[in-house]
């Protein structure tokens, strides 16, 4: 049994079983894309990797818990991942200022975000949480509620919200990290291992609430524990990396407690 709201210093696949089966509110994946030479990004082959993984956090998700699982366009083709979690959206993370190098094809600008939910109904997806602004006009915005399909067709619920809109599946309002970063903490970690904590707060926000249980089995340099600290969730870390986990557990001592007494083990 672990306990929660710790980093392990350990390799993922040697302490998944000591987690408990259905305890899980969300994954947060961000592990080996298979693109590098870094040692810790080496796989035979990339989709037969995160095939394993669906696998394994279909057993540690509760029902209607959420996976989002983070890779390169090609993470999860020629595998059937249906046998284990249901794909819910493919969110393209999008990074216009990524230096265009190639000569021989187009340069690739983008990740993918896999969003998978254990079952056929997501437990949390918490919209209200996540809107961005709206950019279309008032003008139009109202003509488009007017139009026949919205106001007396099945979109008649099909309404523009004061509050922003859906973020939708292209994501390109939030940065890729630089060496200018006031949250960087290690170059060693620089664009890919170290995610921006806007993008993963969107991720914890969407699909978890206070006090819920996320599983972050790549942790790094503790970006996701440091959010879930932040905005009240209960974490479980896991990183091979000693010199990382020392970065994350620094991290994690600044940052504000904010989640309520729960039992440890899980």
């Amino acid at each position: 049994m672990l306990t929660v709201d710790q980093i392990y210093h350990a390799d993922a696949f040697e302490i998944f079983s000591r987690i408990d089966d259905g305890s899980v509110d969300l994954i947060i994946c961000d592990g080996p894309y298979g693109v590098t030479t870094n040692e810790w990004d080496r796989t035979n082959n990339i989709q037969e990797f995160n095939l394993n993984l669906i696998r394994i956090f279909s057993t540690k998700l509760k029902e209607g818990g959420a996976l989002y699982l983070f890779g390169k366009p090609n993470c999860i083709d020629f595998i059937d991942y249906r046998l284990f979690l249901e794909l819910r959206s493919k969110i393209v993370w999008f990074q216009p200022s990524r230096l265009a190098q190639g000569r021989t094809r187009y340069t690739n600008n983008y990740d993918i975000i896999c969003y998978f939910v254990k079952g056929k109904k997501s437990k949390t997806f918490n919209l209200d949480a996540i809107r961005v602004p709206q950019l279309v006009e008032l003008e139009h915005r109202l003509r488009c509620e007017r139009v026949p399909s919205v106001t007396n067709g099945k979109f008649n619920k099909t309404k523009f919200n004061d509050k922003g809109k859906n973020p939708g599946d292209v994501w390109g309002d939030i940065k890729q990290l630089t060496y200018k970063s006031a949250e960087l903490v290690s170059r060693d970690a620089l664009n890919t291992i170290q995610k921006p904590e806007k993008l993963i707060e969107r991720l914890v926000k969407a699909s978890s609430v206070e006090n819920d249980l996320v599983l972050d089995p790549f942790a790094g340099v503790g970006t996701c524990p440091v959010v879930c600290r932040r905005l009240g969730r209960h974490f479980i870390g896991i990183e091979k990396d000693k010199n990382f986990v020392e970065l994350a557990n620094a991290r994690l001592a600044e940052a504000g407690r904010g989640v309520s007494e729960r039992p440890n083990p899980v």
